[in-house]
């Protein structure tokens, strides 16, 4: 029986892609998973089939499993409380690292066969028996959309020891506005530029490398997708759990060394490391610092391993946040959290129902509108054709006139069609940063509800021999912790909001003025061509 799945998002396939637009809430049919480079081939109920992205899709009857994941945690509250100890949290952690050797960081996931005839050569490597449940019952869900946050749930972590040999520390100190992080006292930011097609084996293998200079070293560095790939996989697992680690932008099938995809692709790259770079925990973090100033491949490797290796993970993050602030009750906590899940939801709501309509003015401008405006130029020039023909004497300043009437409105079609990449360009990408970001409050408000029930339930435990008073005080107090780190990020979350969408607003709205000046100016020079009688 052909996989069926059902979409989780809007998706509007571009012209000359083979691409499938699918609508949130439909069911489609899965041809072929083995697409790769986070596509699959589908066909709709009308029988048309293209390429749809992987994350926006959710395969019927595999929900739970994928909930699962998504959610970052696998037991039970009940069963999670069985297994409680003191101890044992760093070898569980240890099970999960993967210490990948030289070999397999040269993967070629993001390489591109120059004798070959599909984009990606690796679809077994990204898309094969690592990606692909066991049962063969789900398809492989790309990590950019549903993050699994390694490492120990939240009720764990309410009871472990932070690891020993841990040096990050994350002070959260009370501000004007709450709690908020510690900033750096000189902000970090890079840039990215020059981006380079290069090969290896002979040529056989070709990739785009993009040079990387941060304010901090002014010394740049190199790095390819699969490289940022790496990155966001190590911030979504260390700092999932307490941070928003929007998606990076998705992988691409075809025509990754077209000049227009590599400047868009570097334009997103961009936006994304100017991101992380404002936020004062994950610029300052060993692995991202590690990203952008690493001084030879040797240091590279060795960071990265080490990174890998990292015990302060998922919910653990927690156990590196420091705060001398006064101990919340669970009851307070439970409160802020359903104050931000509310307003997180709220304003997800608002920015794809804004995205929805500036998709949909963005196909207007540069489709039916500027065919409007082509057809009425060109009516008032067939119309000064007509009258010329008459051949009446003194005619010939309302027949120049309406034939620079028409030039002007063919004029205006013009514009209205290079507009939206003006104004309207930077506030979708804005808005799409921030759906992105959005996308990430459920899970990270979710792992502070499980440890809110788990506090709740801690008098039982208690009593049931389960854990001491000590540990129902240990408990409450990391959870006042884990508190004070959700604030302080949504504060950081506010401000950034504000000074973002203040500046992108004032942008649009002058390239709009000055848009219908243009378009005013016009229309006046071509009414001044008509003679008043």
């Amino acid at each position: 029986m052909a996989l069926q799945a059902q979409v989780l998002y809007d998706f509007t396939a571009e012209p000359g892609n083979h691409e499938l637009s699918i609508r949130q809430g439909d069911t489609i049919t899965v041809i072929d998973q083995t697409v790769g480079g986070g596509w699959i081939e589908a066909q709709d109920s009308s029988g048309r089939t293209g390429l749809v992205p992987e994350g926006y899709l959710q395969v019927i009857g595999a929900a739970d499993g994928a909930g699962e994941s998504r959610s970052g945690g696998g037991a039970s509250v009940t069963n999670a409380a069985e297994g409680w100890s003191h101890q044992g949290v760093a070898n569980t952690q240890q099970a999960d690292v993967i210490d990948y050797d030289d070999g397999e960081w040269d993967d070629d996931w993001d390489d591109q066969s120059e004798a070959g005839s599909r984009g990606y050569d690796q679809v077994e490597e990204e898309g094969g028996a690592a990606g692909q449940s066991t049962n063969g019952s789900t398809m492989k869900i790309s990590l950019n959309r549903f993050p699994f946050h390694k490492g120990p749930s939240a009720e764990v972590y309410l009871l472990a020891k932070a690891p020993a040999d841990s040096r990050e520390r994350l002070p959260v100190f009370i501000g004007e506005v709450g709690p908020v992080w510690l900033y750096p006292s000189a902000p970090l930011d890079c840039l990215i530029a020059d981006p380079k097609k290069e090969s290896k084996l002979y040529g056989l293998k070709s990739f785009i490398e993009y040079q990387i200079i941060p304010n901090t070293t002014n010394r740049p560095v190199t790095h390819r997708y699969k490289h940022f790939d790496w990155l966001y996989e190590r911030l979504l697992d260390k700092f999932g759990s307490a941070l928003p680690i929007p998606a990076l932008p998705d992988k691409q099938v075809t025509g990754r060394f077209e000049v227009d995809f590599i400047k868009m692709r570097m334009e997103q790259l961009q936006s994304w490391m100017t991101r992380m770079c404002r936020h004062p925990v994950v610029s300052q973090s060993s692995v991202f610092q590690l990203f952008l100033t690493h001084r030879d491949e040797k240091e590279w490797k060795t960071g990265k391993r080490k990174a890998e290796k990292d015990e302060t993970v998922g919910p653990m993050i927690f156990s590196l946040v420091e705060t001398e602030a006064a101990e919340l009750d669970a009851i307070n906590v439970e409160q802020k959290c359903e104050h931000y899940s509310r307003f997180t939801r709220s304003m997800d709501d608002g920015v794809r129902e804004l995205l929805s309509v500036g998709h949909t003015h963005w196909k207007r401008c540069t489709g039916p509108l500027p065919k409007e405006y082509e057809r009425i130029g060109r009516a008032f020039k067939n119309l000064s054709t007509v009258f010329t023909s008459s051949g009446y004497p003194g005619e010939e300043t309302l027949t120049d006139a309406l034939t620079v009437a028409g030039q002007t409105y063919e004029e205006i079609a013009e514009l209205v069609a290079q507009q939206p990449q003006k104004d309207l360009h930077f506030l979708l990408e804005t808005n799409n940063e921030y759906r992105g970001m959005l996308g990430c409050f459920p899970d990270i408000i979710s792992v502070h509800k499980s440890a809110i029930e788990k506090v709740k339930e801690s008098d039982r435990l208690v009593l049931a021999g389960k854990i001491t008073n000590g540990d129902k005080k240990f408990m409450s107090q990391r959870l006042s912790g884990m508190s004070y780190t959700l604030q302080a990020e949504m504060n950081h979350f506010h401000s950034n909001r504000i000074y973002d969408y203040n500046r992108v607003m004032q942008l649009y709205l002058q390239q709009q003025a000055t848009f219908y000046q243009q378009i005013a100016d016009k229309l006046r020079a071509a009414l001044n061509q008509f003679t008043t009688l």
